[in-house]
């Protein structure tokens, strides 16, 4: 990761924290019995701080060493029998598309290649950009909203989420315990069936000024950047800012957030939050919510149709090692990608070589806002 100013101190406690909540939830599958992330620092931090050159880590995937004759990468004798390879795509998954693209005719190469093992990565990263946002008092957080039909109908506090994350045990991470056992209950029939289960996760983050971002040009938008770091996300299929789904149904007399004045804090506040903290493509001093809706994974115990690659006969997709539910797991890569974007944004408004320099920057600028 590179572009980090100086000086921001680094917990890999921290980070191995987020690791570690990327891999709970109820519905994870086997690789989390094999797997026990944590990362390992090997340049850009020197006695728990940042030094301004590019941050490298290493997460050691434990599952490897069962693989290195099925992918190795010099031929070897035998080598054929040993390829296990990937011949009936799985629907929903990279298989076909990646196979025809590379033209390949075992799908190996590509499932594993689009797997979500790579957001182990994008986590720690994350932890990285998060621990920056926090010299600035800006957080990120995620909660799950719904799993299947299984839904939490009512708005959640910050001071909730904080609470969710300081936990050692995560179920599904919603906020409200009776909601929760009403999508395990979905998760539950998923196992019993064989299928899988998608769902809604919210991220929000907290703390940030206005101004991140711009309305200029289309690819500086916040609000494009950060609907896209959400689709990254393996599984993501749809993103909703703020009260976009009610908002597109309603007038706009009952949409815009109303704009008030406090004249003793010399601060604009807003009546609402339904535009999810972000108007014109920069923040507006609210929290900023996001939402990633997560469709079913594509690798079934009870496989769907699909085709031979190499016969064109009709046969039932492969399995491939798989968990039933993983919407808690992808509201902690979406914190990852919402802080990786909002980080860059803070950047690219305040520079600095050192974090003293960014903060001197963001101070003046929080005084240019106080005196508007």
């Amino acid at each position: 990761m590179a572009g980090l100013p100086a000086g921001i101190p680094v917990s890999l406690e921290a980070i191995d924290r987020q690791l570690w909540r990327r891999q709970q939830g109820y519905g994870r599958g086997g690789r989390m019995k094999i797997e026990s992330d944590r990362a390992r620092i090997v340049s850009g931090v020197r006695h728990s701080k940042t030094i301004g050159s590019p941050v490298a880590m290493i997460i050691e995937n434990k599952d490897w060493k069962n693989w290195t004759d099925v992918l190795a990468v010099e031929d070897i004798e035998g080598g054929e029998t040993r390829k296990k390879p990937v011949t009936r795509p799985r629907p929903g998954h990279a298989d076909l598309a990646g196979a025809i693209k590379y033209n390949f005719h075992d799908a190996r190469y590509v499932l594993e290649r689009a797997s979500a093992r790579e957001t182990a990565a994008r986590v720690a990263l994350g932890g990285l950009a998060k621990a920056f946002l926090l010299q600035f008092g800006a957080a990120v957080l995620s909660h799950v909203r719904g799993i299947g039909e299984a839904k939490l109908d009512r708005e959640v506090a910050w001071e909730e989420l904080v609470e969710l994350s300081r936990r050692d045990e995560v179920l599904l991470n919603c906020a409200d315990s009776e909601a929760e056992q009403r999508m395990k209950a979905v998760v539950d029939h998923a196992y019993r069936t064989g299928d899988t289960v998608g769902g809604v996760f919210e991220v929000v983050a907290h703390g940030l000024p206005p101004g991140l971002g711009s309305h200029v040009t289309w690819d500086t938008r916040l609000d494009g950047r950060l609907a896209q770091a959400i689709v990254s996300i393996q599984a993501v299929k749809g993103v909703e800012i703020g009260a976009a789904a009610e908002a597109a149904s309603s007038f706009g007399s009952k949409v815009q957030d109303t704009i008030h004045y406090q004249r003793e804090e010399r601060r604009f506040t807003r009546g609402a939050n339904r535009a999810g903290g972000l108007e014109g493509g920069m923040t507006n001093g609210e929290d900023v919510v996001i939402r990633g809706m997560l469709k079913p994974i594509s690798t079934l115990r009870r496989p769907l149709e699909s085709v031979d690659l190499e016969t064109r006969e009709p046969a039932l997709a492969a399995y491939e090692r798989s968990d039933v539910c993983v919407v808690p797991a992808a509201g902690v890569i979406g914190e990852a990608m919402v802080a990786l974007v909002l980080a860059g944004a803070m950047l690219e408004k305040f520079g600095g070589d050192s974090l003293g320099e960014t903060r001197c920057n963001y101070q003046r600028y929080l005084e240019q806002v106080k005196n508007f």
